[in-house]
């Protein structure tokens, strides 16, 4: 049973995650449409959804399957695109650790761009908080999002042929990341690497479904670190 400390931190959580429901509804309703319309079952968009929770991935592999691309270029991309997740893994490793290993299945599982963003900037926050606090928030902020974002997809494929397109669901996702990268460039690190991937990310948008933004990722890692070892802070 948590004791009164872990379940604030839970609720602490939940609160603080419920504002990315206004960007994540309108993504998972978008998902929703775009599957239905390239032919997906419901079954199959309910499973796909469910399974990933990373809808830039799932649209990369959505996209390639209606192109009749190969498995294996469809998973390539899939897991190009999500390569960030083993990068926020690797951040999150020095928080959440030395978790029980049912807790770290359930986190790995829910770690994506706004559980990740908001939990790290919550432990920096917080470094007084104990593990199981730490692991209590995280799922806290899964809460409102694994919901919503499954039903909205359930929506978005019943009736997202209806939706107008004026409504420009679409721009859900810019608006989620910039909200997320803002408030974290707070060193010379930060803003160099996040320069460099826009570079990156635009200089190769031309090659395959994920690859540019792996090669950016990769780019963007590089150069943050060789700005922190110039500056005399060893790199991370």
């Amino acid at each position: 049973m948590p004791d009164t400390t872990t379940k604030s931190a839970y609720w602490q959580g939940v609160r603080n995650g419920l504002p990315f429901i206004l960007v994540v509804g309108p993504f998972a309703v978008l998902f929703g449409v775009v599957a239905s319309e390239a032919g997906m079952g419901l079954a199959h968009i309910m499973g796909f959804t469910v399974m990933v929770i990373a809808g830039a991935a799932q649209f990369a592999a959505l996209q390639l399957m209606v192109e009749d691309a190969a498995f294996g270029l469809v998973l390539l991309a899939a897991l190009a695109v999500n390569l960030r997740m083993a990068m926020y893994s690797a951040a999150l490793l020095p928080y959440l650790g030395q978790a029980p290993l049912w807790q770290r299945a359930l986190i790995a599982y829910a770690n994506f761009d706004q559980t990740y963003a908001a939990s790290v900037a919550q432990y920096e926050a917080r470094p007084d908080w104990s593990l199981q606090q730490r692991v209590h928030y995280f799922f806290g902020l899964a809460t409102p999002i694994v919901p919503v974002w499954a039903c909205m997809t359930l929506v978005g494929a019943l009736i997202g042929k209806a939706i107008p397109p004026e409504w420009a669901l679409d721009f859900a996702l810019p608006i989620t990341f910039l909200g997320l990268v803002g408030p974290a460039l707070k060193t010379p690190a930060h803003i160099a690497a996040a320069v460099v991937s826009v570079v990156a990310a635009l200089a190769f948008a031309g090659l395959p479904s994920g690859v540019g933004l792996l090669i950016a990722a990769l780019a963007a890692m590089i150069t943050g670190a060789f700005v922190e070892v110039r500056m005399g802070r060893p790199a991370p």
